[in-house]
């Protein structure tokens, strides 16, 4: 699994308030240390942007590549920022991403073509809902593959999201272990070897013990990683995380075993 640094969100205040004063420095800091704690991908998770997207996705792009060349997932549901965040990059960037969604159908999947950049697609229906099992998210993989294509997009560059549910979902828990059978089956389904992507916080998203929650996190990402999850989406500055996931990504490598891998 590559480790993707979900650090980075306007959620977090002092972020929240670096974007809107155009400082980089609380932005630099906070990808220097993901880069420390073993990130080797930073998600930029800035939300709808609603004022000056454009500019403040410009910004959070050359901000975060001026102090890592790690690749960047750029995570808005706003084609305008995303787009303008296309145009900042100058190293590797992803888009985050697209659906069945009418509208990220027309206004963002074809920026992975015009820039001609990986994307990751969420296995959701048209209106946005989780599907309820298996059977129904790989069902949505066949008709998001299909649009894919229609696209014209090389097939190497679509990334899957199954979506993780929050357990404290009534059928939380279920999902996400359909979500295992959902990994092991779409290359199969898909007649090649799609990657994936999982977002581990979405798990605890919601009230509950904190101590807890990283219990869970660190409870299903080795099974994620068994089933073949190709990228995880996590907290990296959770020390006791990042070492299950390096020592996960140590029992799953072709490579042979050492101590030394985590």
């Amino acid at each position: 699994m590559i480790l993707v640094a979900d650090n980075l969100q306007i959620t977090d205040k002092k972020i929240d308030r670096a974007i809107s004063d155009m400082n980089p420095e609380p932005i630099q800091d906070i990808v220097k240390r993901c880069e420390l704690a073993g990130a080797q991908a930073i998600d930029i998770n800035s939300g709808p942007l609603s004022r000056d997207p454009e500019k403040k996705m410009a910004f959070l792009v050359e901000t975060v590549q001026s102090v890592t060349d790690l690749p960047v997932f750029i995570d808005t549901a706003n084609p305008k920022a995303m787009e303008a965040g296309l145009i900042a990059n100058r190293k590797t960037a992803i888009i985050n991403g697209f659906s069945l969604e009418p509208a990220k159908l027309e206004y963002i999947l074809p920026l992975a073509k015009k820039y001609n950049t990986d994307i990751i697609g969420y296995l959701l229906y048209p209106n946005s809902h989780v599907p309820p099992d298996s059977t129904e998210r790989l069902g949505v993989a066949v008709e998001l593959f299909s649009r894919f294509q229609d696209a014209g997009i090389d097939k190497e560059r679509l990334i899957i999201d199954p979506i993780v549910a929050p357990v404290i979902w009534e059928n939380g828990a279920f999902q996400d272990m359909e979500i295992l059978t959902v990994l092991r089956n779409l290359p199969d389904i898909l007649d090649f070897q799609v990657r994936t992507i999982g977002g581990l916080s979405n798990l605890t998203t919601g009230q509950g013990p904190k101590d807890k929650k990283l219990i869970l996190e660190r409870t299903y990402l080795p099974m994620l990683a068994c089933a073949g999850l190709s990228f995880a989406l996590l907290n990296v500055l959770h020390p006791e995380t990042m070492q299950t996931a390096k020592a996960a990504n140590a029992l799953t490598s072709p490579k042979i075993f050492a101590y030394e891998l985590f």
